[in-house]
């Protein structure tokens, strides 16, 4: 055990000392806060307004489409059409929305054309055909002699409020909220999960090609030097998330006291407050009765027991290969399952958080730990927490069996590139 010690102290001290991981633990914070305010303004940019001309043969639609910062458009419904298309062509404009003269409405509706020298914006012709269906529409019903305007009041809009069976009043959009923070933590799982099993793998090819390894090996039993490995980097792993999480406290508490004091502002009525202030109010509320405390805890058991299980295959990996270019063919079947849990997180645990998609995949071992993350938000029994951790830990146990078998005949095989058939062949050693 003491040989142990000294082999996570060392990969610990190693990595904890490395300058790329003091950098990076205090200034990635920055750099993530600094892309959100840079995409936030990228956002409000105004982008070169494009240029459309109508040509309008029946002279009733060319008035209802209204410039705003992103399309400019013109009424040339009295030149020619091929001068328009000629100027399409050379870039003149941007496109040529043509309306021909048609005998009745049906035929108008399929005889219409939007012509353009590059792919058109699907928003846009969405736009373009919703603005002209409601001119049709309009038309239709004068035609048909009905009371467009009793129709308009007799149109109704529900706008549902939401409460809790408790009586308080909760936020539409609330589980998008839960997917959002959910998705971040299963996201830095899978992110770091990658990054620091990279590590424990080229740590493994680095002593391996330097030979280093020969003579650690004469003193350290394979096993014991892998699990060194893989709990030294998850320990400097985990102390890089409690900085981050301080930070990021840090950050949140600052930006809701100024939140907090400027919705409070004293001497302002609640009527008088922006609507945009009580939803940033509630949703804060929201986020604040949210299992934080379940879901960090989480999100360190689940952080650890996928980190484990996979750094396990990376470090087998790592034995197996000389050099950094023949792990590619053994990397897609790490990364899959990572992939997955991802795309069945997004697509399926917002849409239904128990159902029995997200629930089979937050108990696969090699799924649970990004899925399970994402399904917490929105309340999962305690029980199936467990049985899912329970399920990691034994598959974890296992694969190490299985991946120190692989470690412990590979960590001395040089100059030869391995197959899938050799690997399962050092299973039998």
């Amino acid at each position: 055990m003491s040989v142990l010690k000294l082999i996570i102290k060392r990969e610990f001290i190693a990595k904890v000392r490395n300058k790329s991981f003091i950098v990076m633990t205090f200034l990635s914070p920055l750099i993530f806060v600094f892309i959100g305010v840079l995409v936030g303004y990228l956002s409000t940019l105004k982008g070169d307004q494009k240029i459309i001309a109508i040509h309008d043969q029946t002279g009733l639609f060319a008035k209802e489409f209204k410039t705003d910062r992103q399309y400019k458009f013109l009424d040339l419904s009295s030149t020619d059409v091929n001068v328009l298309k000629d100027s399409i062509a050379t870039e003149h404009y941007h496109g040529l929305l043509l309306i021909p003269k048609s005998p009745d409405n049906k035929t108008l509706e399929k005889s219409i054309e939007f012509i353009s020298a590059s792919s058109a914006d699907v928003m846009f012709i969405e736009s373009a055909e919703q603005t002209i269906a409601n001119k049709i529409t309009q038309d239709n019903y004068a035609k048909a002699g009905i009371d467009q305007s009793a129709i308009e009041n007799a149109a109704s809009k529900v706008d549902i409020h939401l409460r809790k069976a408790s009586g308080e009043e909760t936020l539409k959009g609330l589980n998008w909220i839960k997917m959002g923070i959910g998705g971040a933590f299963g996201y830095l799982i899978m992110m770091f999960i990658v990054i620091y099993g990279n590590l424990v793998m080229r740590s493994v090819i680095e002593e391996k090609t330097n030979r280093i390894v020969e003579i650690i090996i004469s003193s350290v039993k394979p096993f014991q030097l892998m699990m060194g490995k893989i709990i030294g980097t998850s320990l400097a792993g985990i102390l890089q998330f409690a900085i981050w999480a301080i930070i990021g406290l840090g950050m949140l508490f600052i930006a809701t006291a100024f939140l907090g004091a400027e919705v409070a502002a004293p001497g302002v009525a609640q009527a008088a407050q922006p609507e945009s202030s009580g939803v940033l109010q509630l949703a804060l509320k929201e986020i604040g009765e949210l299992p934080i405390f379940t879901l960090s805890i989480s999100f360190v058991i689940y952080f650890i027991g996928g980190y484990f299980l996979y750094s396990s295959f990376y470090a087998a990996i790592g034995a197996a290969v000389d050099n950094e270019t023949d792990t590619q063919q053994f990397m897609m079947p790490i990364i899959m399952p990572l992939v997955l849990a991802v795309y069945v997180g997004v697509f399926t645990v917002i849409e239904d958080p128990h159902g029995t998609v997200s629930t089979i995949f937050s108990f696969i071992p090699l799924t649970s730990p990004v899925v399970m993350l994402m399904r917490i938000p929105f309340g999962v029994p305690i029980w199936e927490q467990l049985l899912s951790f329970a399920i990691l830990v034994f598959t974890f146990v296992f694969t190490v069996w299985f991946a120190a078998k692989i470690y412990r005949v590979g960590i001395l095989m040089y100059g030869k590139k391995p197959t899938y058939k050799e690997l399962f062949k050092w299973l039998k050693y």
